[in-house]
């Protein structure tokens, strides 16, 4: 197939060229929804006249819907769109990327195609996973999310369904204390909302002391939630890097100096790893741990940007997920680091 698609890239590189932007317009009006035309030339770095005569194209096959307020793709468009991030990861060589990643960590790969800025990677991530899960989840499932700022780019990418799935979501971890928009909980009651079911919510700290932990976990109402996060079907997560969380949980500076001499440099859980993918250091907290994650079906982690490279080779393998979902960035960075 691979063969195949160096052959048009040769015999008809316009053909290619075409059907890349018509890949990037379909992402950004996914993404902006209503956007006007001049908006989207500017965003893409095209000529209004371009993005004209490409809108017209898609608005004829029914991708897109416009109105006085801008572009929007239909349901027709979001299918299309989510065919061809397989066939522009053919024609990036981006398969061949996965391939080499899945054997380093050996868990099942998928990596989203490079957007034109971070921001725009990060939104084509959200996507991607939006879209992974949506495929995934069957009627009744359990479905347990962590908290962060990738899982409420998830969240906020999933497109509602109009038949409801009748799932249970719930969160995997409590709370640090900041944003709302990016804490577990909220999470959970938008995917539940969007996939159409039932949320729980989990209204603890996560970074509370030890003996603290121990007394809540045993009130009923909190044990039913960590029960359901603990028979999940489907785990969702993020990885943080050493440093990044360690701030988030507000550690004193000797701890996060501790955390440095032992050479951590990702975290998932609550659990700190060096480069090595050894546990270095684990902070009493809410909700599932490391051990619970081999009892769920399937366990994805979610994490992209080159800054998160060394902490996604340290904190994901077989031993405890099933799905790495990442961008370009991080996977060329994780390939340079082995």
């Amino acid at each position: 197939m691979t063969n195949y698609f160096k052959l048009q890239q040769k015999i008809a590189p316009e053909l290619v060229k075409i059907i890349d932007r018509r890949y990037m317009i379909l992402k950004m009006i996914y993404r902006f929804k209503p956007i006007g035309r001049r908006s989207l030339a500017k965003k893409l770095g095209l000529s209004e006249r371009t993005v004209r005569k490409n809108l017209n194209f898609l608005k004829e096959k029914q991708f897109i819907s416009t109105t006085n307020a801008g572009a929007q793709i239909t349901e027709a468009g979001i299918r299309i769109l989510s065919d061809l991030d397989g066939y522009i990861k053919e024609l990036r060589g981006t398969k061949d990327l996965e391939r080499k990643l899945a054997k380093v960590l050996g868990v099942e790969v998928h990596i989203v195609p490079q957007g034109p800025n971070y921001n725009q990677s990060k939104c084509e991530l959200g996507r991607f996973s939006a879209e992974f899960l949506t495929e995934l989840v069957g009627p009744k499932d359990i479905i347990a999310v962590t908290g962060g700022t990738t899982l409420a780019t998830v969240a906020k990418m999933m497109t509602p369904l109009k038949k409801k799935l009748d799932v249970n979501v719930v969160p995997g971890r409590g709370g640090l204390g900041e944003q709302v928009e990016i804490q577990a909980n909220t999470i959970a009651a938008k995917i539940a909302n969007k996939l159409g079911g039932e949320y729980h919510l989990l209204h603890i700290p996560d970074n509370l002391k030890a003996d603290t932990i121990s007394q809540l976990v045993i009130e009923p109402s909190i044990k039913h939630i960590l029960d359901l996060a603990k028979s999940a079907d489907i785990l969702v997560h993020g990885v943080g890097t050493a440093q990044v969380m360690a701030k988030r949980r507000k550690m004193s500076t000797s701890k996060i100096k501790k955390l440095e001499e032992k050479g951590a440099v990702g975290e998932s859980f609550g659990y700190y790893f060096n480069q090595a993918g050894q546990i270095v250091y684990s902070t009493a907290s809410v909700g599932l741990k490391l051990s619970d994650l081999v009892k769920i079906k399937k366990v994805i982690a979610i994490a992209g940007g080159e800054y998160k490279a060394e902490a996604i080779l340290a904190a994901v393998s077989d031993k405890y997920q099933d799905v790495l979902i990442t961008d370009e960035e991080a996977a060329n960075k994780i390939l340079n680091l082995v």
